[in-house]
């Protein structure tokens, strides 16, 4: 039955506040209607109505990934209605309720089609929801490009932006761009008072520069730890900004790769889950089998775990958002409640999506997770559909 009501029962409820033990939980039209502690019932029921028992699992808000290029053989540049139908199929395996369909720096032509094929999309019921576009590039450093390809590498241009958002039909939420190539912060302060959240990323500034990109409207940092200025003893970098200024908030690949499990430790201690948004960055090879693939048309070797440039550089991730929140449950400080703020609460927080998601609350989507203690996904939900 593909009903958007259903009614959850014996679960533990990670609600907004508290966790209610053996609740209920009612789901109306893709909305969360009621949330019942123990002997609570509802007056009524909907009819149709799906009976799911969450014994001895927990109900916790669907993870959002604010930062994924493909998965499933499909990317977002191949700008294909079936490209994300593809990813949003099978993103609700992994806990992702929804995401932002990220681009990475291309012509000019291709970012164009992209975004006007992200404009036209139509979101499907029980597949995770395209809630907007990460522009990752192309106003970013030649010298911390990563995967990025050099060619297509520019200055930051408020124009070409205002073309870019006019053809996504408004739906740029996120741009990762190197602070250091606007002095003035013009571009930046124009972003930021259109309500873009302006991410450094791909950037070669130092301390001091973060503290300038910040006073203009920057409010997080790409990929922490990844194609940026590390910690040095004479200068803290863009890690160490992310560190010190609360200001911003953090993307983390929690893979054990793009960063090591002993620095996931140290970022936690340091920036904490209230700023923390864990992201996968994920390529097309995601789900797939180890081989050959692409990722912004350059060619990329994907083994068991990670996905390489012919020169050995990372090309993003085939990481499984779960995962990523398994390895940082496994952390000695954090509990369900920590993954839970930093897969769900931060990312619906930074992109102005909190009224709707990122918590079990009434009123908002049902986009809702049945999990056991450490994580492993029994049931997706997504706006109310079981995915």
């Amino acid at each position: 039955m593909n009903s958007s009501n259903i009614y959850m029962k014996n679960v533990s409820i990670y609600a907004e506040d508290e966790i209610i033990v053996n609740g209920n939980l009612l789901v109306v039209d893709g909305k969360i209607t009621g949330v019942y502690k123990q002997n609570e019932q509802p007056k009524s029921y909907p009819s149709p109505l799906k009976i799911v028992d969450g014994s001895n699992l927990n109900a916790i808000p669907g993870f959002i990934d604010g930062h994924i290029h493909g998965a499933n053989g499909s990317d977002v540049m191949d700008a294909t209605e079936e490209a994300l139908d593809s990813m949003a199929s099978v993103l609700p395996v992994e806990g992702t309720t929804s995401f932002l369909a990220t681009t990475i720096t291309q012509s000019v032509e291709n970012i164009d089609k992209a975004l006007i094929n992200v404009a036209k999309y139509e979101n499907k019921r029980g597949y995770a929801e395209v809630i907007g576009v990460h522009l990752e590039g192309p106003f970013i450093e030649k010298s911390k490009k990563g995967a990025q390809p050099e060619q297509h590498i520019m200055k930051p241009n408020i124009e070409q932006f205002e073309k870019w958002q006019a053809l996504s039909g408004n739906k740029i939420k996120t741009i990762t761009m190197a602070p250091e190539h606007d002095e003035d912060g013009t571009f930046i302060r124009h972003l930021y008072d259109a309500g873009i959240n302006v991410s450094a990323g791909h950037t070669s500034t130092d301390f001091a520069g973060m503290q300038k990109a910040v006073s203009h409207g920057v409010r997080q940092v790409t990929h922490l730890c990844n194609a940026m200025s590390g910690i040095h003893h004479r200068d803290i970098g863009v890690v160490g900004a992310a560190f010190e200024l609360e200001e911003l908030r953090a993307e983390l690949i929690a893979d054990g790769i793009h960063v090591s499990t002993d620095m996931l430790n140290l970022i936690y201690k340091n920036v904490g889950r209230e700023r923390l948004i864990l992201i996968t960055d994920a390529m097309r090879a995601k789900c797939l089998q180890p081989g050959n693939y692409e990722l912004g048309g350059q060619p990329v070797v994907v083994t068991e775990d990670r996905a390489v440039l012919e020169d050995g550089t990372l090309a993003g991730s085939i990481l499984k958002l779960q995962d990523g929140a398994k390895q940082m449950l496994q952390l000695p400080e954090v509990s369900i409640q920590d993954v839970i703020e930093m897969a769900s609460v931060n990312p619906a927080k930074q992109l102005n999506v909190f009224d709707r998601k990122g918590s079990i609350t009434v009123g908002k989507d049902a986009d809702i997770l049945l999990v056991d203690h450490d994580l492993t996904i029994h049931t997706t939900i997504c706006r109310g559909v079981i995915a």
